[in-house]
This record gives structure tokens, C-alpha cells and sequence, in this order.
């Protein structure tokens, strides 16, 4: 069944995915679950990165140090963006200040 063989009802799927058939309706809907489900995983450990960022913060400042290692900051960085290309350092400063706060 095509798109124009639908009536208005059922024609909602089609609309909601963007898709021109039924068969990559559902391609994208199960793809799409995948990504909720990945991102939702991104979430939980942007979460867990904050926890742990806030740990090595507490100690560096009752140490006497800084809040922030700039040096550290900038390894992150490149790492980020050797693996991702320049939108990875994008990415990279904002997991950074989630982490750490505006510097």
C-alpha cells in the first residue's frame, strides 16, 4: 500500500516519519527506538561523568588546588575532537561545563 492509497487517518504514521511507504515507516520507527534508547544511555552517563567530575573537583580544591586543570581540560579536547572531527570539540566543552560550570 502507498501513501496515497491511505485514508487521512492512517496516513499519520507516514506524516510522523517522514517515510513514502509502509516498510520505511517502520525501518525509521525501529530506528528510532534505537536512538531513544542511546540516548537515554548518553544521558545516564553525561550523569555519571558530572558525579565523577564533582569528586575530582572536591579533592583538588581541599587539596589547595584549583577547581579547574586547564591542562586535563585540553587533553579532553583533542581527544574529542581526534575522534569526531571539530563538532567533537564542541561537544567536548559541553560536557565540560555540565561538568565543571562556565570558567
Amino acid at each position: 500500500m502507498t501513501v496515497t492509497d491511505r485514508t487521512a487517518t492512517d496516513r499519520t504514521v507516514t506524516d510522523r516519519t517522514g517515510a513514502r511507504t509502509d516498510e520505511a515507516a517502520a525501518v525509521i520507527d525501529g530506528a528510532r527506538e534505537r536512538i531513544d534508547a542511546l540516548d537515554d544511555r548518553i544521558i545516564g552517563l553525561v550523569q555519571e561523568r558530572i558525579a565523577v567530575s564533582a569528586v575530582i573537583q572536591d579533592a583538588r580544591i581541599a587539596s589547595g588546588g584549583r577547581r579547574v586543570n586547564l591542562s586535563r581540560e585540553n587533553e579532553i579536547l583533542g581527544r574529542f575532537r581526534d575522534a569526531l572531527g571539530t563538532p567533537g570539540t564542541s561537544l567536548a566543552m559541553t560536557l565540560l561545563e555540565l561538568s565543571r560550570g562556565r570558567i
